[in-house]
């Protein structure tokens, strides 16, 4: 017999699902060194911006015989000039029927949003601030070893005591650990085989990030080419050179993007008759084993004639008893420097020298307004809730205000290659 005709209505269910959010791995914010946090509050602060003190410095001399000094307070400021927001909106009918017993979940998709933007934008100081820089670009930093090489280099120029910070690209731990893995050291290989973490190693506590940013390089980096100091440079009244004119080896003459902004340079040992050009301790003045390494300032172009003139951080310095002095010998003509490739960068710091300001905003009065520390990203948000009148719309936005600042002498990029 044949089935009869029937009519049936389809009718369509939702379910949750159970499916956790995709996390990032928010290690600068929780990290970060809070103490000016809510810098509006303290006694006498007006404005966005809070300076904070820096050690002083000193010279000595070899004699008996007193040579005073000035006294210079020296300042590093925090400004809050980020901001962020993230927010969507229903209608009454939407609320009622569809999102009612769901609004937790669009709210946490929200705040998982705004925390991996805001620990992206932290992170940033990895390119953005430190001038010296363990890693050449193109070999991949895959062994402890490299990580105790980077350690004793970052140390070798002075750190503050006590434990380092440092932050790795999660591809490269995989690497690392399996490396470790073949070393002869059997408790440290059975707590990393158990937990695939670096973790405490040589006196830093290693954490792993996938939000590592990465630096586009300028001709000179992306190509390889050797920058030569064209001209000797002039100190200004202190002893500082901050910009340096170099001729380009095999440039193909004028280039608007021969240096871009935050391109880190390393110069070669010397030239003749002057050779092991070499930065020397921040305190102390004692000639280290470190290359002379900077970071661009601005994006140079370079000219008809392949010359560039290239602005850094730091100013260099080797006028002799000067308290910021910081190599050894002059910048001489034909003393060659080369420039690192595109690459992924990341950090190792001492002293906490990364500050994070993320102020409670006020309410917003007559909207429902709450603040609150998300626990999984770390980041201080405020919500508002408010509904648009007589438009049947109702607006839910997270939002926070923040700023960063890092103490580039207590800090040394890791190059990544990409």
């Amino acid at each position: 017999m044949p089935l009869p005709s029937n009519s049936l209505e389809n009718v369509q269910t939702w379910q949750m699902s159970g499916l956790a959010f995709l996390q990032n791995l928010c290690c600068f914010v929780s990290s970060a060194n809070t103490k000016f946090k809510d810098f509006q509050n303290f006694e006498a602060q007006l404005g966005d911006t809070v300076g904070f003190e820096l050690p002083p410095r000193y010279s000595t001399t070899s004699s008996l015989v007193a040579s005073f000094e000035g006294s210079a307070q020296r300042v590093k400021t925090l400004t809050l000039d980020q901001q962020r927001s993230t927010s969507y909106a229903f209608n009454s009918q939407q609320l009622v029927l569809n999102v009612e017993d769901y609004m937790e979940r669009f709210g946490k998709a929200a705040i998982r949003e705004l925390g991996a933007n805001i620990e992206a934008n932290v992170a940033e100081v990895c390119v953005t601030e430190p001038y010296r820089f363990y890693g050449n670009g193109v070999t991949p930093i895959n062994s402890y070893n490299q990580l105790a090489a980077a350690l004793a280099q970052f140390r070798d120029f002075g750190a503050a005591p006590g434990m380092c910070k440092g932050y790795l690209s999660n591809l490269a731990v995989p690497g690392i650990i399996a490396n470790g893995l073949n070393q002869f050291a059997p408790s440290r290989n059975d707590k990393d085989a158990m937990s695939w973490e670096v973790g405490n190693f040589d006196m830093c506590e290693w954490y792993r990030s996938n939000l590592l940013p990465v630096h586009t390089a300028g001709t000179a980096g992306v190509s390889a080419l050797t920058l030569t100091v064209n001209a000797t440079p002039v100190p200004d009244v202190n002893g500082d050179v901050s910009s340096i004119v170099f001729s380009v080896s095999g440039a193909p003459g004028a280039d608007a993007s021969m240096i871009l902004k935050h391109d880190k340079l390393q110069f070669s040992d010397g030239v003749a008759g002057v050779s092991n050009v070499r930065f020397m301790t921040f305190v102390g003045h004692q000639v280290t084993g470190l290359p002379i390494q900077m970071r661009a300032t601005a994006d140079a172009a370079s000219t008809g004639g392949s010359l560039v003139t290239v602005t850094f951080d730091p100013p260099l310095n080797a006028q002799a008893n000067n308290k910021d002095q910081n190599l050894n010998t002059p910048i001489l003509v034909n003393m060659e420097a080369t420039v690192l490739p595109s690459h992924r960068a990341g950090l190792i710091t001492s002293g906490d020298p990364l500050y994070l300001a993320m102020p409670r905003l006020p309410d917003q009065s007559p909207f429902v307004t709450g603040n609150a520390i998300d626990s999984d990203t770390g980041v201080s948000v405020r919500q508002t809730y408010g509904t648009l009148f007589g438009q049947n719309q109702q607006g839910f936005v997270h939002d926070c205000l923040f700023g960063k600042a890092l103490v580039a002498d207590y800090a040394m990029s890791v190059i990544f290659p990409l």
